[in-house]
């Protein structure tokens, strides 16, 4: 492959990867050693790769979720999507709002707190 035509196949990937759809959601991080998981939501699942290099590079910006990613190493962690929120076609929708209420679903039906997870509890 001649160098013009590596650029133009470079050129053609990354416009594919801006026309494809973005996805919102609620994933989890879970180590498969003490079952413990940090449950969050993105605005564009596709940036999961970059949560699996946090934790490959032995960074993560949760202090709780760090220490056992020093302890355990990255290979126990796993990064599952929970739910894909359905995006609403009429009217006015408010997708931070829903996100946000998905992930409440999520915090309150897995209560990934304390010694079952990585969460930090909301003050009431």
């Amino acid at each position: 492959m001649t160098k013009r035509e590596s650029n133009e196949r470079r050129q053609e990937l990354q416009q594919m990867y801006k026309e494809t759809k973005k996805e919102s959601g609620v994933f989890q991080i879970r180590n498969t050693v003490n079952d413990k998981r940090l449950i969050s939501s993105t605005k564009n699942l596709r940036s999961l790769n970059g949560k699996r290099m946090q934790l490959d590079m032995g960074k993560h910006m949760n202090s709780a979720l760090q220490l056992d990613l020093n302890e355990f190493g990255s290979s126990v962690f796993e990064i599952e999507v929970l739910e894909v929120l359905e995006i609403k076609e009429t009217g006015y929708f408010d997708e931070a709002d829903a996100l946000k209420k998905l992930e409440d679903k999520w915090l309150e039906q897995l209560q990934p707190y304390d010694d079952r997870g990585y969460n930090k509890r909301k003050p009431v």
